[in-house]
């Protein structure tokens, strides 16, 4: 429905707005420092912490941000020289002291930063990427929009929002993610469907790790033999694997997994049930140039007695800044093991904003 797209857009406009709230810091005016981006979007402000790894910087619009070190650079103020006292004393005229003057250069310096503060620079990607950072802390991610709408012989509006977080530590690697995908025909939905998913990897030594990945998928639009089969279902893998490969640009992993499938239909006959079946699984990373790179998944699922579930997941993207960049993703699953869940092929464009 439009309503529904509506709502999800301005929902997401009014989490831009709030990351983009500030605080003018109460800073003299020849005592700030200028944070610059790569995209050469900057911040006047002063330096609070500085490590190999992060800056934490206090600005004068948006309060103290966090971003990491190879996103920006600092310059520092230039404080202007001081006056020796004997120099003053000597040159000091034998006439009596001028009426005193009120100051106005902080005054003009205020003025000439409220010019230089456009509309770009309240909205620029670097600074609510800024704002989103220091919100996060040590986590990473990426929030992703998708849409479309079409009228031909029929009218097709499509609605697809994202939301990816990433956390590492020295043996620990945690990933959570949402989506919500939507899309009528004539008014009609034929896709309804929300997924939640998290992923948790421990490694145990370079080459030996184990997982576990549960995700949450409630379908609200799902046929199948086409009679109306809404459902939830609660899927969680825990496994064990090899790495293959560890290299900064090239991580390869395979490995074997126990999944329990909980499945509780929503329509007709409400029931639950519940399957535990054995996969085998493998995962590509890799780090191409001109700042692309490419993700796969793939698992399979043997059942004795049935049809042989599959599902893979392969992804593109390409950062145009240091804060946007663009995705292709091609998604597959056929058979799942749970029996009930809905089958589906897509590709879809992506853009996104990474923090």
């Amino acid at each position: 429905m439009i309503f529904r797209k509506i709502v999800f857009l301005t929902a997401w406009a009014a989490a831009v707005g709030l990351g983009l709230a500030a605080v003018r810091a109460a800073e003299p005016a020849g005592s700030r420092d200028t944070l610059v981006f790569k995209d050469g979007d900057r911040l006047h402000g002063a330096v609070v912490q500085r490590t190999p790894e992060e800056i934490v910087f206090r600005s004068d619009r948006f309060g103290e941000v966090r971003v990491k070190a190879a996103d920006a650079v600092i310059i520092p103020a230039v404080a202007p020289a001081a006056a020796r006292p004997e120099t003053v004393a000597a040159a000091a005229p034998k006439t009596p002291p001028a009426p005193p003057v009120a100051p106005v250069a902080a005054k003009d310096a205020a003025a000439a930063d409220e010019e230089r503060l456009t509309l770009w620079d309240r909205f620029s990607p670097s600074v609510l990427t800024a704002r989103v950072r220091s919100f996060m802390g040590p986590w990473n991610g990426r929030l992703s929009v998708a849409s479309e709408v079409v009228s031909d012989v029929t009218d097709r509006d499509t609605l697809a929002v994202e939301t990816n977080l990433s956390r590492k530590w020295p043996n620990n690697e945690v990933q959570l993610s949402a989506r919500y995908d939507y899309a009528e025909t004539d008014e009609v939905p034929t896709t309804d469907v929300l997924r939640t998913s998290g992923s948790w990897r421990r490694e145990f030594t370079k080459a030996r790790f184990a997982q576990y990945r549960p995700s949450f998928e409630i379908n609200r639009a799902s046929r199948l033999r086409g009679v109306p089969n809404d459902y939830m279902l609660l899927q969680q893998e825990i496994g064990v694997g090899l790495q293959l490969s560890t290299l900064p640009t090239r991580k390869v992993r395979v490995g074997v997994a126990q999944n329990l499938f909980d499945l509780w239909k929503t329509t007709g006959d409400e029931e639950h049930s519940s399957r535990g079946v054995q996969s085998a699984f493998e995962e590509i990373e890799l780090k191409l140039p001109w700042r692309m790179g490419l993700t796969q998944r793939g698992v399979w699922y043997p059942v004795n007695g049935d049809v042989d579930g599959f599902e893979n997941r392969i992804e593109l993207n390409k950062k145009l800044t240091e804060t946007l960049s663009a995705a292709l993703r091609h998604e597959i699953r056929r058979d799942n093991p749970d029996g009930n869940a809905q089958d589906y092929t897509r590709l879809r464009v992506m853009f996104g904003l990474d923090f």
